[in-house]
């Protein structure tokens, strides 16, 4: 047998980038098969080398809350680059698109944007650090703040272990101020707090865990977590690159109504185009240089195109649209549960907002290690069903799908009608 094209181009990948991929997740490495090759992509569809339209449910893996190929969005990136691609100057522009954001995001008082969500939390630390005069740090086992390497930890077999690497090239050194805790036990940040008291410089979350599938918060874990910290002289760092703008206008901040001392971001602020900011209460961010001791750059930063993308797409944001985004989630988790309930499968839909996660388990899914119960193999032979009837889902048990304002109802009610066929092929 002849291989497809897509086998073709990641063979050929494969001998001049890493694993043929640029990102490890698009290599399918986790649901066994051979990654597609995209095209273009237009309103709710993917088009893959081959011509094949998927309806996309990875929306980029977040941003694209617009759709793809949103007319405003091109609109505005094409006006931008007619004047120039990068000066490496300041611009109107960020100042308007900071000023979109801080009145969505009040808890914002000010913002320096950066070139990566990954950029935005590495630098929201360290100003945390120095702010507090304190090192150490606690971040939660299952959420990703990206690949910086103080980020790059392994949970303990306790909530009191010091972190250690789980990637060769992080020196134990590197983390050794990482304290890790369990996303939704209180407890757990309560003991490391006590077990090395006035070290602890922040804690940093994502607010609804979005990189172990989809898990909300409970038992107003967040409130508790900002009095915790309050209590402690401890900033709250909420990592909302992936919930901010799109489980609401506000982002989860304003969804659970708790408050920040520093909010990272990136995703939908960029429209698709690569952006980051980290930003919060102005006596912390006026730390930063120039204004203060704190240094942190980026040659890049604030590039005008991707400005643009991120002003277009803000500015079509309202109240209305997540009553929208609202009501085509809820038909497809509708849908997809009635087919579950009809098959009798073992499941859990979490869901908030346009971002959700179906996971293969009879257990309820509230942290990290409960998540790692799922089956991944049944999860890998629904992605591929799913994927075979032109619906494209993230290639990972572990990550979130989203709906965008672009998709129908009726293409929801067709992924409903394919989940069920997907669902029946599944081995027991």
């Amino acid at each position: 047998m002849n291989p497809s094209q897509h086998e073709q181009l990641i063979q050929q990948a494969q001998k001049i980038i890493p694993g043929g991929v640029n990102s490890p997740v698009r290599a399918f490495k986790s649901v066994q098969g051979v990654p597609v090759f995209m095209d273009h992509a237009q309103g709710a569809y993917l088009y893959d080398v081959t011509g094949k339209q998927y309806i996309d449910y990875l929306g980029s893996w977040g941003p694209c809350i617009l759709g793809h190929a949103h007319p405003a969005v091109l609109d505005a990136v094409h006006t931008a680059i007619d004047k120039g691609l990068t000066f490496g100057t300041a611009t109107a522009a960020e100042i308007q698109l900071a000023q979109r954001v801080i009145e969505l995001m009040p808890n914002i008082q000010m913002l320096r944007l950066v070139n990566s969500g990954t950029e935005a939390t590495m630098s929201a630390i360290r100003l945390a650090r120095a702010f507090t005069q304190r090192d150490r740090i606690i971040k939660f086992a299952g959420c990703y703040h990206g690949h910086a390497d103080s980020f790059l930890v392994q949970a303990g077999s306790g909530a009191t272990t010091l972190g250690t690497p789980n990637s060769p090239g992080v020196t134990p050194a590197t983390v050794a101020d990482t304290l890790t805790a369990h996303f939704n036990n209180i407890d757990s940040v309560q003991n490391l707090i006590q077990s090395h008291p006035d070290q602890i410089a922040a804690v940093i979350v994502e607010p609804v865990m979005g990189n172990a599938g989809v898990i909300p918060p409970t038992n107003n874990f967040l409130t508790q977590l900002r009095q915790l910290t309050t209590q402690n002289n401890i900033l709250l760092i909420f990592d909302e690159v992936m919930t901010g703008f799109r489980v609401a206008l506000g982002g989860a901040q304003q969804l659970y109504n708790v408050k920040p001392d520093l909010t990272t971001l990136g995703k939908i602020i960029g429209g698709g185009l690569p952006i980051g900011a980290f930003g919060g209460r102005a006596d912390i961010m006026q730390m930063l240089a120039p204004a203060g001791p704190v240094y942190q750059a980026g040659t890049l930063s604030g590039n005008p195109i991707a400005v643009a993308a991120g002003i277009a797409t803000l500015n079509q944001l309202n109240p209305q649209i997540y009553i929208d985004l609202e009501q085509k989630a809820q038909q497809l988790a509708q849908g997809i549960q009635h087919n579950l309930d009809c098959l009798s499968l073992p499941y859990q839909l979490q869901r908030v907002g346009s971002m959700a996660c179906l996971f293969f388990t009879d257990q309820p899914v509230t942290n990290y290690a409960q998540a790692l119960t799922c089956s991944t193999d049944t999860f890998a032979q629904y992605f591929h069903a799913m994927l075979q009837a032109g619906f494209y889902f993230p290639p990972s048990q572990f990550e979130a799908f989203f709906i965008s304002l672009a998709h129908t109802p009726d293409q929801i009610a067709a992924t409903i009608t394919a989940n069920h066929t997907a669902l029946e092929s599944l081995n027991p």
